[in-house]
């Protein structure tokens, strides 16, 4: 039994079945003599939603892990940089893809029969943007077994912040024997210049990311309200499909009587008709018989 395949088991089952399953490869460790194994598996922990439908992401969706790491260095390394232009194109493709892979996600969740809640939803979109913002977070996701959402508060604003304090400061008098270099200096104050310039835009770019990330929260919740006005129908429809069914079935019974009917109307008119014969003939003889009795 190899660790690393029962971990990839488990964290591909959806969270209910989770626990059940890493108690019964314990136990099956344990029980082939390998205590060590066994301690590891049970360490094991169950996912939350939002991480499972993360992870499946990972197992469903492989070629889309690459791109986000590509996405990612290249945000960190804008912001690093402080190029502001770059980190807008950045930023445009960073909201894209962060929609596309967090409705893949709840998509793939729901194919699996465990759809995720609006909160699930936000928290897979927190560790999509964790893998942008943290090299860590992203080997974590890549990974495919997380047990919880990834958090991304610690991004790029203190690259950014880093980045400013790793600026050489410009001096505010300098002395006359230091006019020789008054080329660096100036090159000092207009890499101040960019750097202040670069942060105002990348402070703006975070600003509109909000209002993106606003703008997508609602629509999650638009379509989770759009989702329950489905299954309510679908309901409805189930009920009314029932219901066609009942009166069908009530309908060939319907038929069924009236074939009987009708077929014990026939014999019943044969009946009769056998009757009136025998009556007249009988009528007849008692006539014949009246008749020659005079």
């Amino acid at each position: 039994m190899d660790f690393d395949a029962v971990a990839d088991e488990l964290y591909g089952l959806r969270p209910e079945h989770f626990t059940a399953a890493r108690d019964t490869h314990a136990a099956a460790a344990r029980k082939a003599g390998d205590r060590a194994l066994a301690e590891k598996i049970g360490k094991l922990r169950r996912p939350s939603l939002s991480a499972w439908a993360s992870n499946l992401l990972v197992r469903e969706q492989p070629d889309q892990v690459e791109p986000l790491l590509r996405l990612g260095e290249g945000l960190r390394q804008a912001h690093h940089d402080l190029d502001g232009a770059q980190l807008r194109e950045l930023i445009r493709q960073q909201r894209v893809l962060i929609s596309a892979l967090s409705r893949q996600a709840g998509q793939l969740a729901a194919q699996a029969g465990r759809p995720i809640t609006p909160d699930a939803q936000r928290e897979v979109e927190s560790t999509l943007q964790a893998v942008l913002a943290d090299p860590d977070a992203a080997r974590q996701w890549a990974a495919g077994r997380l047990v919880k959402p990834l958090d991304a508060a610690v991004g790029f604003p203190a690259i950014a912040q880093d980045a400013v304090r790793r600026a050489p400061a410009v001096s505010a008098a300098p002395p006359p024997a230091a006019r020789r270099e008054s080329a660096a200096d100036e090159t000092d104050e207009t890499r101040r210049e960019r750097l202040g310039k670069a942060r105002e835009e990348a402070e703006s770019a975070e600003r509109e990311l909000r209002a993106a990330e606003e703008e997508a929260t609602a629509a999650a919740h638009d379509a989770e309200d759009a989702k329950k006005r489905a299954d309510q129908l679908r309901q409805r429809t189930s009920g009314l499909a029932e219901e066609l069914a009942r009166a069908e079935e009530e309908h060939r019974q319907a038929v069924t009587a009236e074939r009987q009917a009708r077929e014990r109307a026939r014999f019943v008119d044969r009946r009769v008709t056998e009757a009136r014969r025998r009556a007249k003939a009988a009528a007849a003889r008692v006539e014949r018989l009246t008749t020659g009795s005079r």
